[in-house]
């Protein structure tokens, strides 16, 4: 399956893209309510911003990025509608480090399994520069637990494990559901939970 540049994305937004449902993911929702998201928190490909606008909601410092113009322009403005105030930055996950800033917790509903390999492997440098040690990165992403070959390429457990084998630790991997605009049984996939060291 092929992977997806940045600026495609942009185009998913002219409507709804799948991804939108208008809510956290139950699984990130799950994570906020059991206090896991933590400190400073930085949603990379955040879309319209719904799990950053869970964070600011609880009190925390949160920032989204994506490089869809649109995406972002919509996340504001739910902001202000929801008088919350996170930031939100046009913003490529693959230059991480250049945004200059560290955070305690990182979340990534469905970018991870969109990414190529070498751009795989970019990001997970990046991401090494953003999360300060000790901090936490939540992974939310299309599994080989889901038949068919529709959307993105389909993740292995080993292959989550062996993008963050060095300075990481895999605290655990464990099935999950995305929820979609597609039908009510969502998408299954994977939950990572994982420790920069």
């Amino acid at each position: 399956m092929a992977s997806h540049r940045p600026e495609d994305f942009d185009t998913f937004y002219t409507g709804t893209p799948p991804w939108d449902i208008g809510r956290p993911q139950p699984a990130f929702l799950a994570l906020a309510e059991s206090g896991a998201i933590r400190g400073r928190v930085l949603d990379v490909g955040c879309g319209t911003g719904e799990h950053v606008l869970m964070a600011a909601a609880m009190g925390l410092d949160a920032t989204g990025i994506d490089t869809a113009v649109a995406a972002i322009a919509r996340a504001e403005a739910k902001a202000r509608e929801r008088g919350l105030a996170p930031r939100f930055k046009v913003w490529n996950v693959l230059e991480l480090p250049a945004l200059g800033e560290s955070f305690d917790t990182v979340l990534d509903s469905g970018l991870f399994h969109v990414l190529g390999d070498d751009d795989r492997l970019a990001f997970v440098a990046g991401l090494r520069a953003a999360i300060r040690p000790g901090g936490r990165y939540f992974m939310l992403c299309f599994s080989d637990r889901q038949p068919g070959e529709f959307g993105p390429r389909r993740i292995r457990q080993d292959e989550i494990r062996s993008s963050f084998a060095d300075g990481w630790q895999v605290d655990g991997i464990e099935p999950a559901t995305l929820e979609t605009l597609l039908g009510p049984e969502g998408i299954l996939g994977w939950l990572a939970r994982i420790t920069r060291v």
